[in-house]
């Protein structure tokens, strides 16, 4: 697999993790083109890590991501550490992602990216558990990848939908934090 700048990542074998397709990566990243670089990236369900990767390319500044499979973990941080630059920090959490949420309580990311197996029962609580630890920015933005059949967006009382793509058979939806939210917010 390759990403940004002809870099080569490590994958795992077999059908355990399903990357995010090089399409979807490169239409993710035309989408939130020019607000990469230092921004704070939250990776869920990181899988083999080409989104953390992808961004840490791009120049965030800090990436982190959460996947729950060990092997997996470790060829993330493979990955991490072959793109990386010594002023950029990343980090891999294991288990389970609703779980570990709760451990980055009190953090802000600018871009979050949920790839969850499309059949999994994660979409609602994942959405709560960001809105509740209030994980997401202000001005930040939440990118989840499902399919673009048979999917109705979980309710989140403060995350509102701002844009939906599809592309074959994978489809995303954007959030970010409830427009009346943010009234009376103004940007430093």
């Amino acid at each position: 697999m390759k990403i940004y700048g002809n870099r080569q990542l490590k994958t795992l074998p077999g059908q355990t993790i399903r990357p995010t397709s090089s399409l979807v990566r490169e239409a993710v990243f035309n989408i939130w083109q020019g607000s990469i670089t230092n921004c704070r990236w939250l990776d869920l369900c990181a899988g083999n890590g080409s989104m953390g990767a992808e961004a840490l390319c791009r120049g965030a500044s800090l990436v982190v991501g959460i996947e729950k499979w060990v092997k997996a973990c470790a060829v993330i941080q493979q990955n991490w550490e072959q793109v990386s630059q010594p002023q950029q920090e990343f980090r891999v959490m294991r288990g389970n992602v609703v779980s570990q949420l709760k451990f980055l309580a009190g953090q802000q990311f600018d871009r979050i990216y949920f790839d969850p197996p499309y059949a999994s029962k994660l979409y609602q609580p994942v959405l709560e558990a960001i809105a509740h630890y209030q994980l997401l920015d202000t001005m930040g933005e939440l990118g989840v990848e499902h399919k673009p059949n048979k999917w109705t967006s979980p309710p989140c009382p403060t995350l509102e939908i701002c844009r939906q793509k599809v592309y074959g058979n994978t489809a995303l939806t954007f959030y970010r934090i409830e427009s009346s939210l943010n009234e009376g917010f103004s940007p430093k």
